[in-house]
Order: structure tokens, then C-alpha cells, then sequence
């Protein structure tokens, strides 16, 4: 079989494409704006150059071999994780990226061992080199030392590949200086990832749901339905007597259901979602840890999951299967248009926050275009920490005001009659900061998550219906608002 021959139009090949592979790597790294289609196609590009050089090196020495693997093994890994992610196969996709991450360790450390062994081999010969010069003349025989004290003359050396460091001790030479080049590139390897991951600000990415929608009131109707009662046939010289009811006897029942008349979200696309979201894009519950107080209260015990399931059900928009939590740092990973539309916070103790803190609140509600959705969880003192944390946090620029029941949040997509409450820790009336015209923040005074919790606090079927509504209110609100300023955005390029 006749192996092809690396010719200069293939190694210009090879050239253009690494250096537009470089171009699309940096753009990924620092911008992020080019489509995940455009890089598959480009990454798909280094299937046929490397299955050219494989071919190609399967005559070569296995330096060479080896050579063109490790330099075909990070565009082919490339390739497999971007097709997972266009195909949307998230689970593979991750498990490549981390079988990828772990290969990419193994070949660097053993391009680390290749080269020490090379190095002290070098080391080693020109020792030897140096010693039998020495022992050629005759004045060198009369001066001739051991090896050990010849060592010594050098002086102490410092050069890690040479195995006669001093700092690798006199004895086990070699696997001190082993464990010491495994200390040393798993190190570099965790700086240089830690490095990638921090230009790309440790990114976590929050995507809608893809859809469209208008931002309406779900109309109320009366639904008829119709119950035809079983049919009875009765022997007239049956010795039982009893009054049988008409044979078809038709009573009309009138209930009061929801009908949705439109897709609930907002923008054009197809189905209940929104026009800035994607095809894997899920509505998400998040709630915010804080320090001083107790972030999670009552977290993890259905309140949370409870809104987010009856969102899902009363908007029909795709949902995550399970609520999280982030720290507020953790805020600052999220980049600007693929962020939270809002974060969730309760509690009834203290809540503590560092300036670093009341700095990245304060670029995800303005810069970030997010919101905070906050319940009273059962304190005054609360609802005072609160009032006086948004302040820091907007400067003291922007005032706490009532939010009137006429308002959007509480007329879309459910229309609410008064506010809910469970108890009215911080008031009866819901507060919001707004800025340019949008709430930046909504604080519900009267603990509606224990309605949303498993037993729903023991109140009424009016009261838990009237708290879920406003829960759907307030997370809808937040999504078209952001779907919106992503319109503004993408208009203004």
C-alpha cells in the first residue's frame, strides 16, 4: 500500500487551518459570539488533514506517530463535543468533555516522561563524556576521583532534568525526580485549566425555553360538560319496586377552568416560550445563598420544585427538573445575555453581604438585566435586612415602592385580585425597586412559599391557588422583560 506523501499544498493546508482553529478558539475564549454550527463545521475540517498525517505517519517512527496523535487528538475531541452539543445530546456531551480533559492530562504527562528520560539520558552521556576525557591524560588518572566525588566538583546543580539535582538526594535519583515532574505538571495542568476556565469566567450559561407568545391575561370561562346518567332497564313484572330515574337524563355541570387561548411567553416562535430562547433552554428555579442568615430555609422540601412544576403545567413552557442553588460570586459566571432572568431569596435572620458582593448584585439587576424575587420567611427583621440590603446594593438611588394590583406583574399572565399572603411578616402590601422603568427586584412580604410547600401551610385552597399565580407572575415577568432587552440588544448591533 502506497502511503501518501505530505506535499507542500497539504502542509499549507494544515498551516491555514490551525491558524483559523487558533482565530476560532480565542474568539470562543474572550467573545463568544459566533454560532455552535460555524465551529462544527470548522472543527470538522481536521477529520480529513489528520486522517491524512495518521496515514501518512504509519511508516515513521513512533515519535512521529506519536507526534501527529497528539496533535490530531485536540481537534478530533473539539469536533465530538461541539456535535453532541448541536445535537443537544447534553449528557455525552459532558462525559466527552471530561474523558477528553482526562486524555489530554494522560498524553501531556506522557510527553512529560518522554522528555525527562531524554533529558537525563543527555545528562548522563555527557557525564560520562566529561569523566573519560579527565581519565585520558595522565595527570586526570593521578587526580582521578570517584564518581560521587567527581559529582561534587560540579558543584551543587540545579537543573531539574538533570537526575543529579541536589535537591533529588543521593538516594532513588530518578523517582524522586519522577514524583517531582508528576507534582510539577499536574500543578501546571490544574494552573493552565483553572487559567482557561477563569477567561472564560468559570461560564455558566441560563437559556430559555425557545417559543413565542403574547404578554396577555389567561382568560377565565365557564366550561359546560355534559353527564349522561347510566340507562337502567327495568322488568315491569319485577316483584322490587323502586322510582327509576328518566332513561337519558342530561344534566348540565358548570365549572370554572383556565383556558389558554395563547401560548403563554412572549415573542414569535412556535409553541409556549420565548423568542431569545433555544431549543434545549429550560426555565430554572434559583435560589440565592447569602451569608448571616439562613439562605435555605425550607429548601429542598418541595416549596421550591412545587412553583416550578405549576409554572411548567400552567405555561406549557419547558421547565429544569430540579431547583438549584449559587452563592452570589457564582453570579458573576453567568455572562451577559445568557443570565439568570431572576434569583430567588427568603429567609428570617440576618443577611450579611461584602462589598465584592453588593458589587456583583448590583451588575446582574443593571448590566445583567436580572431580578430579584424575594419572600419574607417569617420575620420584621427580615423584611428589614432586606429594605436596607437593596439599598446598598442600588446606592440608595432607587426607593423601595407599593406595588399596585393593576400593575403587569399581577395581571399576566394570571389576574390577581388582592395579594396573598400566609402571614404578613414584612406588610400587606408587595414592594419593588424599579429602574428605567423595570423591576429590578419584587419582595413579597407575607411568606407565600409555605403555600407552595408540600401540606401548602395549612391555608386555604384560595389562598395556595392566588400564591402559585403570583410565583407564575413574577418568574413569566422576568423572562419577557429579559426576552426583551435581548431584543433592544440584538437591534443595536
Amino acid at each position: 500500500m502506497v502511503r501518501p506523501s505530505i506535499n507542500k499544498p497539504v502542509l499549507y493546508a494544515t498551516a491555514a487551518y490551525g491558524l483559523v482553529w487558533l482565530a476560532l478558539t480565542l474568539e470562543w475564549l474572550y467573545v463568544d459570539r459566533l454560532p455552535e454550527g460555524l465551529r462544527l463545521a470548522v472543527a470538522s475540517l481536521a477529520l480529513p488533514l489528520s486522517i491524512v498525517w495518521l496515514w501518512w505517519s504509519g511508516s515513521r517512527s513512533r515519535q512521529t506517530q506519536a507526534i501527529v496523535i497528539t496533535a490530531a487528538f485536540l481537534p478530533w475531541w473539539k469536533f465530538s463535543v461541539l456535535l453532541a452539543d448541536v445535537l443537544m445530546w447534553d449528557e455525552l456531551r459532558v462525559n466527552l468533555a471530561n474523558a477528553g480533559l482526562g486524555g489530554f492530562f494522560l498524553i501531556g504527562l506522557g510527553w512529560v516522561v518522554w522528555g525527562l528520560e531524554q533529558a537525563s539520558q543527555h545528562y548522563e552521556r555527557r557525564r560520562t563524556e566529561q569523566r573519560l576525557r579527565e581519565e585520558s591524560s595522565a595527570e586526570s588518572l593521578r587526580r582521578a576521583l570517584p564518581t560521587t566525588s567527581a559529582t561534587r566538583s560540579e558543584g551543587r546543580i540545579w537543573n531539574p532534568l538533570d537526575p543529579h539535582a541536589w535537591y533529588y538526594g543521593r538516594k532513588s535519583r530518578k523517582l524522586n525526580q519522577s514524583l517531582m515532574a508528576l507534582l510539577s505538571y499536574s500543578l501546571a495542568f490544574t494552573l493552565c485549566f483553572l487559567l482557561l476556565t477563569q477567561t472564560r469566567g468559570c461560564e455558566e450559561l441560563y437559556e430559555m425555553p425557545a417559543g413565542g407568545g403574547e404578554q396577555k391575561t389567561i382568560s377565565q370561562v365557564l366550561k359546560i360538560q355534559k353527564i349522561i346518567k347510566k340507562k337502567f332497564v327495568i322488568n315491569p313484572f319485577s316483584s322490587i319496586i323502586f322510582n327509576p330515574p328518566p332513561i337519558d337524563e342530561v344534566r348540565l355541570q358548570l365549572s370554572e377552568a383556565t383556558s389558554h387561548l395563547y401560548a403563554v411567553g412572549y415573542g414569535k416562535g412556535d409553541g409556549a416560550g420565548f423568542a431569545g430562547g433555544t431549543k434545549r433552554g429550560k426555565v430554572r428555579f434559583i435560589r440565592l445563598e447569602y451569608s448571616g442568615g439562613d439562605w435555605n430555609q425550607d429548601f429542598g422540601v418541595g416549596a421550591d420544585l412545587n412553583m416550578l412544576n405549576e409554572y411548567g403545567i400552567r405555561t406549557q413552557q419547558q421547565i429544569n427538573s430540579e431547583t438549584e442553588s449559587r452563592t452570589i460570586a457564582q453570579l458573576r459566571n453567568f455572562p451577559i445575555g445568557k443570565s439568570p432572568p431572576f434569583v430567588y431569596m427568603t429567609g428570617q435572620r440576618n443577611i450579611s453581604l461584602s462589598d465584592s458582593e453588593k458589587k456583583i448584585l448590583r451588575e446582574y439587576l443593571l448590566d445583567k438585566h436580572g431580578m430579584i424575587f424575594c419572600d419574607n420567611g417569617g420575620s420584621r427583621h427580615f423584611h428589614n435586612q432586606f429594605i436596607a440590603m437593596m439599598g446598598q446594593v442600588l446606592d440608595h438611588k432607587v426607593e423601595p415602592v407599593p406595588v399596585p394590583l393593576d400593575d403587569i406583574i399581577h395581571s399576566v399572565p394570571y389576574k390577581i385580585p388582592f395579594l396573598p399572603y400566609v402571614a404578613p411578616h414584612g406588610g400587606k402590601e408587595a414592594l419593588g425597586w424599579k429602574v428605567d422603568g423595570r423591576w429590578v427586584c419584587y419582595y413579597s412580604p407575607g411568606d407565600i412559599a409555605d403555600a407552595w410547600s408540600d401540606g401548602h401551610a395549612g391555608v386555604s385552597r384560595e389562598i395556595t391557588e392566588y400564591c402559585y399565580q403570583l410565583g407564575t407572575n413574577v418568574i413569566f415577568y422576568a423572562h419577557s422583560e429579559y426576552n426583551k432587552w435581548l431584543d433592544a440588544r440584538q437591534q443595536q448591533k
